[in-house]
């Protein structure tokens, strides 16, 4: 049994390597002939036919003569076929073949514009950039020839004409405006597609679990809006923070103009807290009962008192203002809920020492702080120091306006603190747009000759102006302070009112009746900061 499996096996080894031997020259004859890629793929794919495993007794000098038999023969590359092959099935496609792309490259501007924007699709913003260049050097229009060839005008959808097809009025939501292709035209409109929408609680976490209940969802409208009523008393950028939430709390904070109209009525945000003339002393005392108030400035601060009562005053609406919210947002107004701060800082040369000798001339970085903080009542504080802003505002407090600090209290900053008193000007609710200044006012004192004298005309006042009075390093002098409130940033839909620029600073003397007017070469405008642990400011 044995002898005849060996016999066989010395068979079949005697066969196998004949057959390789001829399909090795069959192989290399038919690529010096042309052959074709069928055929040498399938004689690489017989030629990789495993080799039998020896038998255990048969002789190890005679399997490693094998070995060396086979090994003498060149060596295939069976990938280097698929790949040819693959490229000779693919000579259609562009870019296939290196050669192929140094025939193809883009001539015109808008081939190389379009080669362009391939390349920074892919990522390959080195190529892009040059191909960029080139187009841009053909052609300075080529972005409007590639955006006519791929995007025309045709190709977009169309505005209608009517954007309420219906006979129903504007200010009623019609939800045939919500199936017009494309986006809205402003955020009004924007806004105006969420009035048919609901609150929508959070998705199931998998789809065998229910969803997690939403108790907002099933809130009444009236105790709905009694919420938004009461959050927006309290806090009102957590109230507007609220249209992140859902497109039906968005609806209604943008629409709601009865929760708009508490805000800017009440005393917390509104315009009942401003004050359109000095209510009190520049130290901070109500006004001797010798110089009293005039009539309309008296009728306008009972008008805008700190004590509302219930419901809330009720303010006219200026007619440049269609809505209280827009009112809000543009009419300028004060902030109790934080401070308003001036970071200065500028370069002076220095001076060398006289006992040494140096090659230069030191330079010196000067920076120092501004602070103003005011106060419902009409008062304000005002701060000069080189403290840095977390050292300070913690305690710009009334009961820090003291001149007993000892040196190691961390109040001792408040003891350069100034007492004031605050204004603004062109009430937009008075009757009458000329109010004339309280006579008690220091500075009416003055003749109106005076150059350097700080204007206060009413008559061509614009709104937006504040004027503050502070103490002086003494008694004897007085402080002026002359500022307009602007925007920190001009985008649509920033923070409006949270700055404060310059228009002129003074100071009087009271002694000798003469005014000063300070340089504001190096001064900065004030930016407003809120401080969470002053609350809303009471």
């Amino acid at each position: 049994m044995t002898e005849d499996t060996h016999v066989e096996l010395e068979r079949f080894r005697k066969q196998w390597r004949e057959e390789v031997v001829a399909r090795t020259k069959a192989g290399t004859s038919s690529q010096q002939i042309g052959a074709k890629p069928e055929a040498r793929r399938r004689s690489s794919v017989q030629a990789i036919r495993p080799r039998p495993a020896p038998s255990i007794g048969h002789d190890t000098k005679q399997t490693v003569d094998e070995d060396s038999h086979v090994s003498q023969y060149p060596t295939a590359y069976h990938d280097l076929e698929d790949k040819d092959e693959r490229r000779r099935l693919e000579e259609d496609t562009v870019g296939i073949h290196p050669s192929h792309d140094r025939i193809h490259e883009p001539q015109s501007a808008l081939e190389h514009y379009e080669k362009a924007v391939e390349k920074e699709t892919q990522g390959s913003l080195g190529d892009s950039l040059t191909h960029y260049r080139k187009a841009y050097r053909l052609d300075d229009r080529v972005d409007q020839i590639y955006k006519n060839k791929y995007f025309p005008p045709s190709a977009l959808p169309s505005k209608p004409s009517n954007l309420n097809p219906s006979n129903a009025a504007v200010t009623v939501p019609n939800p045939a405006h919500h199936s017009l292709h494309g986006h809205p035209a402003n955020i009004s409109q924007l806004i105006a597609s969420f009035a048919s929408d609901t609150i929508l609680g959070a998705p199931s976490p998998t789809e065998a679990s229910p969803p997690p209940p939403c108790p907002l969802a099933s809130v009444p409208f009236e105790v709905l809006i009694e919420i938004l009523y009461r959050t927006a008393v309290l806090d009102i950028a957590a109230y507007t923070r609220l249209a992140l939430v859902c497109k039906r709390l968005a609806y209604l904070v943008s629409t709601e103009d009865r929760i708009w109209k508490r805000v800017c009525t009440g005393p917390e945000f509104g315009f009942s807290a401003m004050h359109y003339e000095f209510s009190c002393e520049v130290d901070g005392t109500s006004f001797a009962p010798s110089s009293p108030i005039p009539n309309e400035a008296s009728t306008l601060l009972s008008l805008l008192s700190l004590n509302p009562p219930s419901p809330p005053i009720s303010l006219p609406l200026p007619p440049a203002n269609p809505t209280y919210k827009h009112l809000f947002q543009h009419q300028p107004r004060l902030r109790f809920n934080g401070c308003y701060i001036s970071t200065v800082n500028y370069v002076r040369p220095g001076a060398s020492s006289p006992s040494q000798v140096s090659w230069n001339t030191p330079v010196h970085i000067v920076t120092y702080y501004r602070y103003l903080r005011f106060f419902r009542d009409g008062t304000c504080i005002s701060l000069l120091t080189t403290a840095e802003p977390a050292d300070v505002v913690h305690h710009l407090l009334k009961e820090h306006l003291h001149h007993n600090h000892s040196g190691g209290l961390p109040s001792s900053i408040m003891r350069h603190a100034l007492r004031g008193r605050w204004r603004l000007s062109a009430c937009p609710f008075a009757p009458s747009p000329e109010i004339p200044l309280s006579t008690s006012s220091a500075f009416q004192q003055t003749p109106q000759s005076k150059a350097t004298q700080p204007r206060t005309d009413k008559s061509s006042d614009p709104p937006g102006n504040l004027y503050l009075e502070t103490e002086g390093p003494d008694a004897k002098y007085t402080y002026s302070m002359h500022l307009a409130l602007r925007s920190a940033s001009a985008r649509a839909g920033a923070t409006r009112n949270n700055k404060l620029v310059w228009r002129g600073f003074w100071s009087y003397n009271r002694l000798t009746d003469d005014w000063a007017e300070f340089g504001l070469r190096n001064d900065k405008a004030f930016f407003w900061s809120r401080v969470r642990s002053w609350g809303t400011g009471w």
